[in-house]
């Protein structure tokens, strides 16, 4: 709720201007029915998203009993001040709590989290489930469009795992390890813990690698996952320059008995990458590193200067220093002992450029891990994929009416009409169906949450299959067939 507190805190769940909507709709309202989608839009980067997140909020937020007399007296006395007259419906929240145990009189129809799907398909809906209480659907609107976040962090992510599947594939003739590619560097500059908590899990939907313990926490509680993300002892600056420049061998070679068992990183530009590498990691220690195995190897991490040209200058002093062999696809590897991780300067087109360079130098990326911090958590907002929360039926008197909006100033951002539904049709292709026209039987939105009870739990496990790749973005001949017959699906105007 937005003026009532919502689960364990006490928080503001929406924009004040809607504890004075209930004012404003039409006399003898009784039900009001609103949807999310990722919008379209024309040369946006991203044709389709991964849905993840709702079921966070839902527990988190909306679940059991949330209305009390106690958070009732707060919001009256919190909203006199803020608007200075009286605008909090009081009698209204009292109903609900007597009526319904303050459990919330809400439905939302939702597609399975971890789902594919094209932009500007509908991803959820909401309406309310007592007549009397029709304020509510979008009264909770704004906590509800807090999903942009874990689905546009989903997106990314996935777009990450697609970038380097087919670099992977063509390299080196297969995916493995494909899950560890791309490591969640984000946690320290995101806004705050939840933040930090939503993102990192929604990474971990597409990989298995992060720092961000507060996503794999969310995992953990959420999402009935154990553990799903792993890490590997790393330096830091602080840990290699605090020996002093003339001792950073000996910084390095610190790291290396400390874990002498299992990979370790350890950054290695504090002061020359260059120098580091040829001649500490590739001559005063080269016996060191030559002694760990591929179970604990040394991935060595430069941390600055152009990451595509400072990598490729990286592995080709490692190659002098230590040798190569060739793979089945005749691309060049490191010895198994030996790896670099980038994660400076990682986004989705670095990552796309600097593997295509090191594939023309005849390097596999079987060679390289990526870690990313705001490209994948922090640079991003609502509008990357365009999310939107609209009223799309109201009913009145007993009679059901469709509404839109549809402005004359920017056509994108008209929105659906009726009730919705969403199902494949015979060419394969998810699309909406608008008006109440749908087919029940073919709607494939399932009802998650009821009158304050979560009737749907997903786990992790459950999504990552849903989000997994299919064999054409692997494969870009056929990646390249799907696309076009999307492209032309949705030129069609079917969705």
């Amino acid at each position: 709720m937005k003026s009532v507190c919502f689960g364990d805190s006490c928080r503001a769940n929406d924009a004040t201007p809607s504890i004075t909507h209930y004012k404003q709709y039409p006399p003898n309202i009784s039900n009001i029915y609103s949807y999310f989608e990722c919008r379209r839009k024309k040369g946006s980067q991203f044709s389709e998203v991964v849905f993840f997140g709702l079921q966070y909020l839902l527990k988190k937020y909306l679940l059991g009993q949330v209305v009390t007399e106690e958070k009732i007296q707060e919001a009256k006395v919190f909203y006199q001040m803020h608007f200075k007259q009286a605008v909090f419906d009081e009698e209204s929240w009292r109903k609900i709590l007597e009526k319904h145990d303050g459990r919330l009189p809400i439905r939302i129809k939702a597609i399975p989290e971890g789902t594919i799907i094209p932009r500007g398909n509908v991803l959820f809906t909401v309406e309310n489930t007592d007549p009397e209480f029709y304020w509510l659907t979008n009264y909770i609107e704004t906590m509800l469009l807090q999903m942009w976040y874990p689905i546009t962090v989903a997106t990314i992510s996935r777009e990450f795992k697609k970038i380097l599947a087919k670099h992977l594939k063509a390299t080196s003739g297969s995916l493995e390890g494909l899950d560890l590619k791309l490591h969640d560097f984000g946690y320290r500059g995101v806004s705050s813990q939840e933040s930090a908590a939503l993102g990192g899990a929604a990474h971990l939907v597409n990989f298995c690698s992060t720092d961000t313990v507060a996503g794999l926490l969310m995992a953990q509680r959420y999402y009935s996952c154990p553990m799903a993300g792993f890490s590997i002892p790393a330096a830091e600056h602080s840990t290699i320059i605090s020996w002093g420049r003339s001792r950073e061998k000996e910084a390095f070679e610190r790291v290396l008995e400390q874990f002498p068992s299992g990979p370790v990183s350890v950054v290695s530009d504090s002061y020359d990458i260059f120098n580091a590498c040829k001649n500490i990691w590739g001559d005063k220690l080269k016996e060191r590193v030559m002694e760990r195995s591929q179970d604990s190897c040394l991935v060595i991490r430069p941390d600055s200067g152009d990451p595509a040209e400072t990598l490729i200058e990286v592995i080709k002093i490692l190659e002098e220093c230590f040798g190569c062999s060739l793979n089945v696809m005749g691309y060049k590897v490191l010895p198994s002992y030996l790896r670099i991780i980038q994660g400076d300067g990682i986004d989705l087109s670095s990552v796309d450029e600097i593997l295509q360079k090191l594939a023309d130098e005849g390097w596999s990326a079987e060679n390289v891990v990526f870690g990313c911090g705001s490209a994948l958590l922090q640079k991003l907002n609502r509008d990357t994929l365009n999310c939107a929360f609209k009223c799309s039926y109201v009913e009145s008197n007993g009679k059901g009416m469709d509404v839109y909006k549809q402005p004359v100033t920017d056509p994108s951002k008209g929105s659906k009409r009726g009730r919705l539904s969403l199902r494949r049709n015979s060419d394969g292709f998810l699309e909406t169906i608008e008006k109440g026209a749908g087919k029940p039987e073919e709607d494939l939105l399932v009802t998650v949450f009821e009158n304050g009870s979560l009737v749907l739990d997903y786990s992790l496990e459950e999504i990552r299959k849903n989000a997994r790749l299919r064999d054409e973005e692997v494969n870009p001949t056929l990646h390249n067939h799907e696309q076009e017959l999307l492209h032309n699906h949705i030129i069609n105007g079917i969705h």
